[in-house]
């Protein structure tokens, strides 16, 4: 559907210099750009590729200007471009299909408005409420609840009594409520120790490809409303994330932790079981944190330190060479001093 550049300045309330009533049709980067685009620039350099493409207008930030290109002029044009995507790419309407081959129990109860692709399987007494939508090959142990406008991409396995709130997003591949890791060692064997709890995910979380999350070994393990985790992700029995967190590719979070709200988890970040993060943390990629810590600040390395202490370790690291030459040649100053 077409829109003008008044339209889209009204969505995002952004101020318009230039032409309001010039068509848009679609949203393009720079270098593909065409006449009826729509395409944004942060930075000089992408400011200069929009104004030198065919895009219709340009979506910005700041005071910059253009003698060529109409321009929608908003206070951040990151938060902006994400408001103006669903305009132009939105996902397609799915409500109140059964797919043939799903496989529904009569204890099940199922909303009017939810979608069931084909090859689902849903347990007893699950609940799938208004507008979810199961798009394939999922699989649902029972008493599962998938709240509203919760959506599990193709084989998503939620095991028993997990609990999704209302619009999360689960993309191909999760498994949700699989045993945690335990055992007990004895008489020189590793025995099972049943894990019987479940897992609990609040609103507007997402999830990316193939993470997993253990259920709590009694109690639930949680996730915070507004958390976002990246694909191929591990969280442990027990675990409790906070609101509003972010965890990136390939983290690994071990049994029994708990991270406060708004802490951010860089790519392949471990970290060891029983312990506390603040709120606000942000922890670099590939740091392995052995301890609790404080609310605030950024931690680096392995095992993580704050930010600051680690890089002047790593730079006296890189400076060590040049200490080892200049020592050597102190001591060979001083033999030749000693032969005199």
């Amino acid at each position: 559907m077409p829109h003008t550049v008044a339209d889209i300045a009204k969505h995002v309330r952004g101020e318009v210099l230039g032409d309001p009533t010039a068509p848009i049709s679609g949203f393009a980067p720079a270098d593909s750009a065409k006449k009826g685009d729509l395409t944004f620039a942060e930075t000089d350099a992408y400011f200069t590729a929009a104004e030198a493409s065919a895009a219709s207008a340009i979506l910005i930030a700041g005071d910059r200007t253009s003698a060529t290109k109409t321009l929608i002029r908003v206070k951040n044009a990151r938060v902006a471009f994400a408001k103006v995507l669903p305009l132009f790419f939105a996902e397609p309407v799915l409500e109140g299909q059964r797919h043939p081959t799903a496989v529904i129990p009569n204890s099940a109860s199922v909303d009017d408005t939810a979608y069931i692709g084909p090859h689902c399987v849903i347990g007893e007494h699950c609940r799938i409420e208004a507008r979810a939508a199961l798009l394939g090959g999922n699989h649902l142990g029972d008493n599962c609840v998938v709240g509203e406008d919760s959506k599990l991409f193709p084989n998503v396995v939620l095991y028993a009594r997990t609990q999704l709130g209302k619009r999360v997003r689960l993309h191909a591949g999760c498994v949700i409520g699989s045993d945690g890791f335990g055992y007990v060692f004895d008489a020189g064997v590793h025995h099972k120790v049943l894990q019987v709890g479940h897992v609990i995910i609040g609103d507007d979380v997402e999830l990316g490809a193939n993470v997993t999350v253990d259920r709590g070994a009694i109690g639930p393990t949680v996730i915070g409303k507004g958390s976002k985790v990246d694909n191929l992700v591990q969280i442990a029995h027990n675990v409790q994330i906070g609101e509003h967190c972010i965890v990136v590719s390939q983290a690994g979070i071990a049994g029994s932790t708990k991270l406060g709200n708004y802490v951010v988890l860089g790519g392949q970040v471990g970290i060891a079981g029983h312990l506390k993060i603040g709120n606000q943390v942000t922890i670099a990629a590939q740091s392995g944190v052995m301890h609790d810590i404080p609310d605030g600040g950024k931690w680096l390395g392995s095992p993580a330190q704050p930010d600051r202490q680690t890089k002047r370790q790593w730079l006296a690291l890189h400076q060590l060479p040049e200490l080892l030459r200049r020592v050597k040649e102190l001591e060979k100053q001083l033999a030749e001093q000693k032969a005199l």
